[in-house]
């Protein structure tokens, strides 16, 4: 059973006398009891009070909002930014809550019902086994709230206040069982450290599959295009000697980028995302000294630890010479029962070591995970929001509250920076990796400590004054100095470098000096580096084998193929067919380092795979030429079929579709070795639309003033009837960027509406 995740939990059910509407009632506190409590002359104002609770919000909260309103001014620009000016961080939390409903509406207070465990109540028992996960995690932020900083407690209690006014103000816009009585507890418990699920699900899929001796499928680690793209230039590689920063990610167009200016005199001037659903998620941004960015990496920050069971206790295991007990803890979930709740409990066991996710064998296993319970997530990108130096930037950055991404990092002093940020355990033994338990029967045999913050991969202003990631491992930041990977423990990850970050080196590693529309242009580099390294395989393969007209035809046009993936450009799609089918026809090969991002066939795909002491050139040919011929046949015949002619321009398959807007738009797959990444789907007429990939981009150069540019792909707001939701759309099929507003006289000249949120309608 894995207790922790309750995954075969022993559900205890029972029937709950209130409904669903009713049961908010009994979170303020009014029960039966309370009847009872006042007078007959009371029951008036007792009545009043459920009015108030039930249909409106309470007098103080009413005030509360009413005066965060009058110390905040939000001012919208071209495209609907919004720029947050207050008086303090509460009122600047509380603009960032309303103006995120304003634009995303139901998803933000469904978030904050998540994080205290909820959903199940209002919208079934499917939520059950989650709900009682996130209680835990919302037990832990209640327990932890007032350990953080003033200054971080004022973002979320005004951020849940902002959310609650504009519930309270826009009823009809949410299901009627939503309440307007968040708190910054709730805000606080989306932040706090969990077990990684998915490290659990593969530890017990291969435990599984070793009890049955049979073999189990890897479990994919989400798609190879999530991450993202930044580059840091020194004063040195610039025309304006400024340092210049640009960061795109590229997750799914719904991951909730959001693009806002927060401005508290004296306090804060930060501009960046604020990812939907909270008010600190900050992925990248600015402030007028710095900017930073994350891309995601993925370090090894847990153990599944193997304690032998203490044959004469039950719930106790053997450690250290002595009987250590488990902790019980039962977490009791209400659910949506037709027109009333129901009631179930889980039964969750933790160790000092951490949960217990499986008992079994004379076994029980324990995941021992960085971050668990850490707490402090926001508070530290608060503090690096704040931060007006390298030297403090950094201090913050060694908080270690947030456990991994790669920090890339630029400043008006002239600094580029780059850390593969991670708390990452010092082991005292080999390595699991989420697939093999290690045995423990002392604490010498388990992990206590993080490596050291200075023990990271890391590189300060460096020799060719640039520094950049796209996701894979450190050792190849910088070309002119490469991390020894011999230098850190076998934990670290392995080496390697994928087209997509090849792309990136190829475009950067050379003495140019670059404007910041330099830096945006190539940021569109519509190149994909496989066919760089394959063609002219392919071309004479093809060529050699005799091919009908219409084939040699078709090899003519991708010779003649400028081999990007422009709009305009034609032979890409063919391209990407045939080599999705040579992929496909290849035979099974075993995974090896080298091999990932090629589909783990790299040795049955590549005459020459990636190799570290060739790792700009690259994997390079074909490995199997008669291969290759027969899937191009293929192609040109499947191309023909689903649009109409094996030549068909890229962009009229490949289209941005938002709104009104359907436009062609280039980009690829980060494994075909295109920067500007794209993922798609097929729709209905066959096209393919775009649903991800670069979404949110920004470049900004510490000029003074700051100069800099964005682009939102999908939009401000997520609501189709807003005119910001799809007014990005055309600029960014374009490969344009909108020039950001960060000073008053910007602001001042882009400025479509300015007002003061949750003034709508007088209150009190």
């Amino acid at each position: 059973m894995n207790e922790f995740a309750a995954q075969n939990p022993r559900p205890r059910t029972q029937p709950d006398r209130r409904s669903g509407p009713a049961a908010p009632v009994a979170r303020h506190g009014i029960g039966r009891g309370a009847a009872r409590l006042v007078g007959r002359a009371g029951v008036r104002a007792l009545v009043a009070a459920l009015i108030i609770v039930l249909g409106g919000a309470r007098p103080a909260a009413a005030q509360e909002w009413a005066d965060l309103a009058r110390q905040v001014e939000v001012r919208r620009t071209k495209y609907g930014v919004p720029h947050i000016l207050a008086e303090n961080l509460r009122a600047a939390g509380y603009a960032l809550g309303y103006v995120q409903l304003e634009d995303y509406g139901e998803r933000v207070p469904l978030g904050l019902v998540r994080a205290r465990g909820e959903l199940a109540r209002y919208l079934g028992r499917e939520h059950i086994d989650a709900d009682a996960r996130n209680r835990l995690a919302h037990a832990r932020a209640l327990e932890t709230y007032h350990l953080l900083d003033q200054d971080t407690r004022d973002i979320f209690e005004g951020f849940a206040a902002g959310v609650n006014r504009y519930i309270e103000l826009h009823p009809e816009e949410f299901p009627e069982w939503m309440r307007p009585d968040f708190t910054g507890h709730d805000v606080h418990a989306l932040g706090i450290g969990r077990p990684n699920e998915a490290a659990i699900r593969r530890f017990l899929r291969r435990l599984e599959a070793d009890t049955a001796a049979a073999p189990v499928a890897a479990e994919g680690e989400g798609s190879p295009d999530d991450g993202s793209n930044v580059w840091a230039f020194a004063p040195s590689r610039t025309r304006s000697g400024r340092a210049i920063l640009m960061r795109n990610p590229h997750l799914s167009w719904s991951a909730g980028y959001y693009e806002a200016h927060v401005t508290v005199p004296g306090k804060l001037n930060f501009y960046g995302d604020f990812r939907i659903g909270g008010p600190l998620g900050i992925v990248g941004g600015f402030n007028e000294h710095l900017g930073w960015a994350t891309t995601n990496n993925a370090p090894d920050l847990d153990e599944v630890y193997a304690l032998d069971v203490d044959p004469a206790r039950p719930d106790h295991y053997l450690f250290d010479g002595g009987s250590v007990p488990l902790t019980r803890r039962e977490v009791v979930v209400e659910f949506k029962n037709g027109d009333g709740l129901g009631r179930e409990t889980r039964e969750l066991w933790f160790s000092p070591l951490g949960p217990v996710i499986h008992r079994d064998g004379g076994k029980i296993y324990v995941l021992r995970f960085a971050g668990d319970g850490e707490y402090r997530t926001d508070e530290q990108f608060l503090r690096m929001m704040k931060s007006r130096n390298l030297a403090e930037w950094k201090d913050t950055v060694r908080m270690r509250a947030r456990t991994s991404s790669n920090l890339t990092y630029a400043d008006r002093e002239g600094n580029i920076y780059y850390v593969w940020n991670a708390t990452i355990p010092a082991l005292p033994h080999p390595s699991g990796r989420d697939t093999a338990a290690v045995p423990a029967r002392t604490s010498a045999q388990v992990w206590t400590k993080a490596v050291d913050f200075d023990s990271l991969p890391q590189l300060l202003n460096p020799k060719g004054g640039y520094v950049r990631n796209e996701n894979d491992p450190p050792y190849f930041t910088n070309l002119n100095e490469p991390l020894d990977p011999a230098n850190f423990p076998p934990n670290f990850p392995e080496v390697r470098l994928r087209l997509r970050s090849q792309h990136s080196l190829e475009l950067i590693h050379n003495r140019e000096k670059y404007t910041l529309e330099d830096v945006v242009r190539l940021k569109h580099s519509m190149r994909m580096t496989l066919a760089d390294r394959v063609k002219d395989d392919l071309v004479a393969a093809v060529r050699a084998s005799g091919p009908t007209p219409e084939v040699a035809a078709a090899i003519d046009l991708i010779e003649r193929w400028d081999n990007t993936v422009a709009a305009e450009s034609r032979g890409g799609v063919l391209f990407e067919t045939w080599w999705t089918r040579y992929v496909r026809l290849a035979p099974p090969a075993p995974a090896t380092p080298a091999s990932v991002g090629f589909n783990a066939e790299a040795e049955a795909l590549f005459r020459h795979p990636w190799t570290p002491a060739e790792p700009i050139t690259t994997p390079r040919g074909l490995a199997d030429p008669d291969r290759a011929v027969e899937a191009f046949v293929w192609a040109v015949d499947e191309v023909k079929r689903r649009f109409g002619a094996w030549d068909v321009a890229w962009g009229e398959v490949h289209r941005v579709r938002r709104g009104d807007v359907d436009v062609p738009v280039g980009g690829c797959s980060g494994l075909l070795g295109c920067f500007r990444v794209l993922t798609f789907e097929e729709a209905e007429d066959g096209k393919r639309v775009v649903n991800g990939g670069d979404g949110w981009v920004f470049a900004v150069e510490f000029t003074d003033p700051i100069r800099a540019y964005s682009v939102l792909a999908y939009g401000q707001s997520s609501k189709e009837d807003s005119p910001h939701h799809a007014d990005q759309a055309e600029l960014f099929a374009r490969n344009e960027m909108k020039r950001i507003a960060f000073t008053e006289k910007e602001i001042e000249a882009q400025l479509i509406r300015r007002y003061r949120p949750g003034m709508e309608r007088s209150v009190p």
